[in-house]
């Protein structure tokens, strides 16, 4: 994406407004809509090494104003891939067949009707197994069931799409007409996770290794919570829409900051993030030791790569690149038989 778009990008989901300055006329008009953008990285393959700015060459400003960044990766996985291609030759076989439905029990035919029974009688006993009842007849959930357990019952029961125009007309009689109230019970369970992020409890962590959530990140847990309960028409924000958010959030923030070796990263920076800093700092402290070590300042080449080694320099940031970046700096100059620390 060409920087300018990128500006006038970050313009309209920083302040709601895009400048235009067309014949003359410089005029601010209003821009309020949501943003879904989708990314590939910038070599091919997404380096767990590298921060999401790094992977997808994106300025910084622009990622963290997403309130939720999702990193997909095709990762061999023998369950998922059985998934997918039973549902890509579903496809292709509805087409066959003229568009004929596909239920839960996963076929076309007049045999899918007894397995598609069975699962709902399945799917139901589970959900009735949760609920219990009160002395007044009441009834209540003994345990929430999370968000992860029940979008694929979700997505089985409603195998075929909705109709375009039914959604179109239900999206915009949400938009007109729902403005859901945040409830007390809601706000404790979004002021909760938000505190336990800026703050974690544990006796080796620190404040400076804590995960960098701001009061943006709170907004947007407000701004996601809303979205679920106007998707729902209802008037106000429930604890459970706050529930599900927070397990949103907490898939997003725990996919980016979690480096190669599956470690989550604290000092990775949300969706920017300098996971290089560290890299850079370690290194120059390990060649001013080993320069001060040989006596004279000269290193050959076989010394600054020892040298990467000791810093434990990774797929993030490679030794050749460090070395390029002290020679930059100044720090570092190439002679006619190695180099030598300025």
């Amino acid at each position: 994406m060409a920087k300018a778009h990128q500006d006038g990008l970050l313009e309209a989901m920083e302040q709601q407004q895009i400048s235009i300055a067309k014949a003359g006329v410089v005029a601010s008009l209003p821009a309020r809509c949501s943003v879904v953008a989708a990314a590939n990285p910038r070599h091919g393959n997404y380096n767990m090494g590298k921060t999401v700015a790094e992977n997808l060459n994106m300025a910084t400003p622009i990622l963290s104003r997403f309130d939720l960044v999702f990193i997909l990766r095709d990762k061999a996985d023998e369950d998922q891939d059985r998934l997918v291609s039973s549902n890509i030759m579903d496809l292709y076989r509805q087409r066959g067949e003229g568009g004929a439905g596909r239920g839960p029990g996963g076929g076309g035919g007049g045999g899918s009707f007894r397995a598609d029974v069975d699962y709902l009688e399945a799917a139901l006993e589970q959900f009735e197994s949760n609920v219990e009842t009160n002395g007044d007849g009441s009834r209540k959930v003994k345990e929430r069931i999370r968000l992860a357990r029940r979008l694929p019952w979700v997505a089985e029961m409603q195998a075929n799409p909705l109709p375009a125009d039914t959604v179109r007309d239900y999206i915009s009689y949400a938009r007109e007409y729902c403005r859901p109230k945040m409830t007390p019970a809601a706000a404790k369970v979004l002021k909760d996770y938000f505190m336990m992020l800026r703050y974690p409890e544990g006796d080796n962590i620190s404040r400076n290794d804590t995960v960098p959530i701001t009061t943006r990140q709170l907004e947007a847990l407000i701004r996601l919570s809303q979205a679920r309960a106007k998707a729902c028409l209802q008037e106000y924000v429930l604890e459970e829409d706050a529930h599900d958010v927070v397990e949103l959030m907490k898939i997003s923030v725990e996919q980016v900051h979690t480096d190669e070796q599956g470690n989550v990263d604290r000092t990775r920076g949300g969706a920017g993030g300098t996971s290089n800093r560290k890299g850079k700092k370690k290194f120059l402290e390990e060649v001013t030791k080993l320069a001060k070590s040989r006596g004279n300042g000269f290193l050959s080449k076989d010394d600054l790569l020892q040298a990467a080694e000791w810093a434990g320099l990774g797929l993030a940031y490679t030794a050749e690149e460090a070395i390029d970046h002290l020679r930059e700096q100044g720090t570092l100059m190439k002679q006619e038989n190695g180099f030598k620390l300025v």
